[in-house]
């Protein structure tokens, strides 16, 4: 298999190289400034170099408060570019495995939003992603993966967990939101169950990419200092209402795993599991590297 590995520098798009790669696929990475997925000629030249059977498109705008004021801006990246990939895609019979978000759907559920359930995006970022999403459909109807992913963190890139380790050596405490509810998703799982995806090759559908179970940040960043050896007592939880963000965050992000069943394959494991093992593969030898320097400050933090 060839693949083609578009924003390969991000912390799910590193994972996705490397695992593709394990399992004996070429593959080529491109990242900016090397491709612009929404300009045809830059696309082309990456077709032609890669030669692609796959395409997995990692590259996106995620400023989700910088998008509330850039909105074109934000659609160029996540709504143009994702649908000059499909295009090309379409011309040399590649299959396109899009990455997309949770911020589609309102975030007003009590039960976990299935991969049929109607779309109701109440940012620029969830309309820009959902635009994304309907230019791939529209494209490629028969070869196209739209996998769903949300609070996705990494040993790789900026992330939840990588913020709380740091809060915790430079605060006595902090507060985190304990009214945002989701599904903390390993960036390295994220790119196993693509890698299963594309080996499989099942008919074209929506799939959702998070670990199992749901928890809220407070809960979640708990657990980071428990794993870190820290008190989980020095987290404190808050609300979103403390908080005045350009970008309206959902209170719901748990998603429904259906469509893993229908096409045959197993969904992905538990979040606290996954966790476990991030911290096993590199997030412990980070924590036990940091430099404590506690004082006697607080400070609130929101994803």
């Amino acid at each position: 298999m060839r693949a083609l590995v578009v924003g390969c520098d991000g912390q799910l798009g590193t994972e996705v190289v490397d695992v593709l790669r394990r399992d004996g696929a070429e593959v080529v990475g491109l990242d900016r400034p090397e491709i612009d997925i929404a300009d045809g000629d830059s696309v082309a030249s990456a077709f032609s170099l890669a030669q692609p059977d796959v395409v997995v498109n990692c590259a996106a705008w995620t400023a989700v408060d910088a998008a509330e004021e850039h909105e074109q801006d934000a659609l160029r990246a996540n709504g143009i570019g994702p649908a000059v990939l499909a295009q090309a895609c379409a011309a040399t019979d590649a299959w396109l495995v899009h990455l997309s978000t949770d911020y589609v759907f309102d975030g007003v559920a009590r039960t976990p939003y299935a991969e049929d359930a109607v779309p109701a995006p109440r940012t620029a970022y969830g309309r820009t992603k959902l635009a994304g999403e309907a230019a791939v459909r529209v494209a490629l109807p028969d070869r196209h993966y739209i996998v769903r992913t949300a609070w996705l963190y990494g040993l790789r890139g900026e992330n939840f967990v990588k913020t709380m380790l740091r809060l915790e050596a430079e605060r006595d405490t902090i507060d985190v939101v304990d009214d945002q509810r989701g599904q903390p998703t390993y960036a390295r799982d994220l790119a196993e169950q693509l890698a299963m995806l594309v080996a499989r090759r099942p008919p074209a559908a929506t799939f959702h990419g998070t670990n199992s179970g749901q928890t809220t940040w407070y809960q979640l960043a708990r657990e980071i200092f428990r794993l870190a050896g820290a008190d989980p007592l020095r987290v404190r939880p808050t609300t979103s209402a403390q908080f005045v963000r350009p970008a309206q965050r959902p209170a719901f992000s748990v998603l429904g795993h259906a469509g893993w069943a229908r096409a045959g394959m197993p969904s992905m494991r538990p979040w606290h599991d996954a966790l476990v093992a991030a911290f096993a593969d590199g997030f412990a030898a980070q924590a036990a590297a940091r430099e404590p320097a506690v004082v006697a400050t607080s400070t609130t933090t929101q994803p």
